[in-house]
């Protein structure tokens, strides 16, 4: 039971993406990492030995696509389910049906439930859980939320989950120029001259997302007349029009793109919110990778606000597992928020500074050793070695006690001094006065 099935007459009237769509494995493009030669996902499609699986990725990425592949490689019946408005019934009715065909014909059922995040946990996830437990049915779940938060544990547990990310520029350039040059179901039949900056342009906007390029390539080419020398001449100009949005010029791999985020950094650490949005802004509209931006504010938050609010770090943090949860564009906003925090934030680069004074002197300074107060003494023998005299700060008032911790060749090196803004002024006051260097 073949649903991907349709018409030549239909194929010829669907979008370009669904006309471009792959059906083997050789004409698929990205996610090498789980489809490439030799992967475990290939092996087992090609073998026809599927288990379980969950593809989890943004939208546009090929879960579907993969999906389509194996209804077409595989002996198996297949099935799709729609999650939305499947109910519990009609799900227990395929199982039956999956049922009879494996006892009586030896022949198994893969389910395809695209959007599994859809299913109710409780009974719509658990009726299939008994099914799939037994090998009466094989799950392909699709989804662009995180399994692990959407999902039955169980389900879980009985799934091998494949990740896919978005697509890599050499990834779109490939589909663009596929689906120009082919005659019968892409752009073929039409003379196109395509120039770079509408090609960055639509690569750009896309979000890594597939049909995103080949809808705008589509829509572009269609609404364009051709020109006297019979060419449909495709410019940034109705790039632009034909997405709706205006190309940022911004070169993810050149001099652009250390510009923009070493300004949108040095906006944050001057506390201009206002700058460090717009950075954002234009680093989103050009389709840089929110990973990379986010990494950075992870840096940041220690970096250059510290000690002075401990907080920055668990905010930026709070960014990454929103973009991981959530995915864009609804992440953009916990991103912008974090933005704005680190940028009205105090500041302090007292961390920096200790971490790498300390390092530097480990490199060119004698370290000696641990005082021998200071060593395990877990084991028999460590008081004849002379591992004593260790005081337990919290038997002293204060829980404190001023005893030697630096090996006696870094005695009086000073490498955290505290600033004065934010939560170090109260640091300061509260590191021990004797401390040489630190309060003076």
């Amino acid at each position: 039971m073949d649903l991907f099935s349709s018409s030549r007459m239909s194929l010829q009237a669907a979008p370009l993406a669904e006309r471009m769509r792959p059906r083997n494995l050789d004409d698929f493009i990205g996610q090498e990492h789980i489809v490439g030669k030799g992967k475990l996902l290939r092996r087992a499609i090609e073998a026809d030995k599927l288990g379980s699986i969950i593809l989890y990725g943004p939208p546009g990425t090929g879960k579907t696509t993969l999906a389509t592949i194996i209804s077409e490689m595989t002996a198996a019946n297949f099935v799709k389910i729609n999650a939305v408005s499947a109910g519990v019934a009609e799900i227990r009715t395929e199982i039956q049906r999956a049922r009879d065909n494996l006892n009586y014909y030896g022949k198994r059922t893969i389910f395809f439930i695209d959007e599994i995040h859809s299913l109710k946990r409780g009974a719509q996830q658990d009726c299939l859980l008994e099914a799939v437990e037994k090998g009466e049915v094989i799950l392909i779940g699709a989804t662009t939320e995180n399994p692990y938060f959407e999902l039955n544990g169980a389900l879980l547990s009985r799934s091998r989950i494949f990740r896919l990310t978005e697509h890599r520029e050499e990834d779109l350039r490939r589909l663009i120029q596929r689906a120009l040059a082919d005659e019968e179901k892409g752009l073929g039949m039409y003379k196109v001259k395509l120039d770079e900056e509408a090609v960055q342009h639509f690569i750009n906007i896309s979000g890594g997302d597939a049909r995103n390029v080949l809808n705008a390539l589509e829509l572009a080419v269609l609404s364009t007349a051709p020109a006297q020398d019979g060419f449909r001449h495709i410019t940034l100009e109705v790039a632009e029009d034909s997405t709706q949005q205006r190309y940022i010029r911004y070169d993810k791999s050149g001099d652009n793109h250390y510009d923009v985020i070493s300004a949108f950094i040095k906006s944050i650490r001057g506390s201009d919110p206002d700058a460090a949005l717009h950075y954002y802004a234009r680093m989103t509209a050009a389709g840089e990778d929110q990973r990379f931006i986010v990494r950075r504010l992870i840096v940041h938050a220690s970096e250059d606000i510290g000690m002075a609010d401990p907080q920055a770090m668990l905010m930026a943090h709070a960014a990454w597992n929103a973009l991981e949860t959530v995915g864009m564009p609804e992440a953009r906003i916990p991103i912008a928020q974090c933005i704005i925090y680190l940028a009205t934030a105090p500041k302090s680069n007292s961390v920096i500074c200790a971490i790498d004074k300390a390092l530097e002197d480990i490199k060119k300074k004698p370290i000696g050793s641990v005082p021998p107060h200071l060593r395990d003494t877990h084991y028999r023998g460590a008081r004849e070695l002379g591992h004593t005299g260790y005081k337990y700060p919290h038997d002293y008032p204060g829980h404190y006690v001023e005893q030697q911790y630096m090996p006696d060749e870094l005695q009086g090196v000073i490498y955290y001094r505290p600033g004065d803004q934010g939560k170090e002024k109260c640091i300061k006051n509260n590191l021990p006065k004797n401390v040489k260097g630190i309060t003076g």
